[in-house]
């Protein structure tokens, strides 16, 4: 019933658009429709629903509040004949699948999230098929295709699933790297983690980073030539209680996360609390992404510095830690009410000139191809040191069963319940993760 309420809205809407402005540009920036445009879409939508104003929910990050709340009230001034109801809510885009799983009927109308979370928002009707509504985007002056061609290659792949779109990028910087207080830590320092912890040491400092996380924690067993992978039965393939491509074992690498854990200067740091943790003055360093950019430049001030993760120690040879890449995404809700202007919505809130704004209020890396190509980004302090780490990253590809059990492992690594020197239980915690990640979808 929707999408036929929808068809009939924009059948009318696109009779007035190509009589009152016989066509449209083609930018995915482009300026918003005609008065008469608008006036039409803001009385089918009207009649399309319910009588008063359109009402909408939108979810995105704490830290992005006071942004989205400016980007709401543009999206209204871009309609001046029709009225709204949008109601803005706090989710992160790490936890929104979890939390929008429980209840997707009861999840927000537009929200974000991370795009290793696709797959499994898609399966279970969250995401709306953005094909099949692509003819709300004439009411903003452009076409899906108009979309695609302005954001990068990568992260148009990455919102895509079985040839369709179901997402529109954001940002391409949902990866991690190092940040440091160049006033304490040299280029030496940041190279390798024996040197950072001897250094913190040394300072009387802290180096925070995530354990239980299956997205934080795989960075050492990636940066070893391990694997993961998503199969077509939506089970996850892992390896990492074997020996790897590079011919390093998997215990071999969990005794170095268990030595750089136990280190003094080491702060084993809850998913998510980075910022907190930065602005208490406790850390010289930690592994983080773009969205503590600025929160780390106000605590070190002048010595606000970001690189490529260090390397570890696994044996006698120093090993390049690896990393996660990905993108953040904008996306409807398959159970959305107000479909087409919940579409108009997501897209507004994500396109060049609000990306522009996310770049210059949050420090987010654009995918939007004339924005990666500016002065302002390439300048950009982490942006660059995702960009010199995006040589040793991997595209996270797994199934729901994976989280969980890397969380679990993590915690074990991070509360030291594992020992260095005990090979066979090590290889026992393995054997348990891969078990657990590699079970059945239910």
């Amino acid at each position: 019933m929707k999408k036929k309420v929808l068809a009939a809205m924009l059948a009318s809407l696109m009779a007035v658009s190509m009589t009152a402005c016989g066509g449209s540009s083609s930018q995915e920036n482009a300026a918003a429709p005609s008065d008469s445009a608008q006036s039409q879409a803001g009385t089918e939508a009207n009649a399309a629903s319910a009588d008063g104003p359109i009402a909408l929910t939108l979810w995105g990050a704490e830290e992005d509040q006071t942004l989205l709340g400016e980007l709401v009230e543009g999206f209204k001034a871009a309609y001046p004949d029709q009225t709204f109801d949008i109601q803005i809510g706090v989710e992160s885009e790490s936890t929104a699948k979890d939390t929008i799983l429980t209840d997707v009927e009861a999840a927000a109308d537009v929200y974000a999230f991370a795009s290793d979370q696709l797959n499994d928002l898609v399966k279970a009707g969250a995401l709306l098929n953005l094909e099949e509504y692509a003819d709300a985007l004439t009411v903003a002056g452009k076409t899906l295709d108009d979309v695609k061609s302005a954001n990068s290659a990568g992260s148009i792949e990455a919102a895509t699933m079985d040839g369709s779109l179901y997402a529109f990028p954001r940002s391409g910087d949902n990866g991690y790297f190092l940040y440091y207080d160049s006033s304490v830590l040299s280029d030496e320092d940041v190279a390798s983690w024996d040197n950072l912890l001897a250094a913190a040491n040394k300072a009387g400092k802290k180096v925070g980073m995530t354990l239980a996380s299956g997205w934080y924690n795989a960075s050492f067993f990636y940066g070893a030539g391990f694997t993961t992978g998503l199969n077509d039965d939506q089970t996850t393939s892992i390896d990492w209680n074997k020996t790897s491509a590079d011919g390093y074992t998997g215990v071999d690498v969990v005794k170095s996360m268990l030595n750089i854990a136990a280190d003094p200067a080491f702060m084993a740091i809850a998913d998510g609390d980075i910022s907190n943790q930065l602005a208490s003055g406790a850390l010289v360093a930690c592994v983080s992404g773009t969205w503590d950019s600025i929160t780390a430049q106000e605590v070190f001030g002048d010595g606000y510095a970001a690189t490529k993760l260090p390397t570890f120690t696994v044996g006698d040879k120093q090993v390049q830690q690896g990393s996660v890449a990905g993108f953040k995404f904008v996306g409807v809700n398959g159970y959305a009410e107000n479909a087409g202007w919940a579409v108009l919505l997501a897209d507004y809130i994500s396109n060049q000139d609000s990306q522009q704004k996310f770049f210059e209020q949050r420090e987010c890396g654009p995918t939007n191809v004339n924005l990666i190509d500016s002065d302002a980004v390439k300048a950009n302090v982490a942006i660059a040191a995702l960009a010199e780490q995006s040589a040793y990253s991997k595209t996270q590809l797994v199934g729901g069963k994976y989280w969980d059990p890397t969380q679990t492992f993590g915690e074990l690594i991070a509360q030291g319940t594992l020992s260095a020197d005990d090979d066979a239980a090590i290889q026992n915690a393995l054997d348990t993760l891969v078990e657990g990640v590699t079970a059945p979808v239910e």
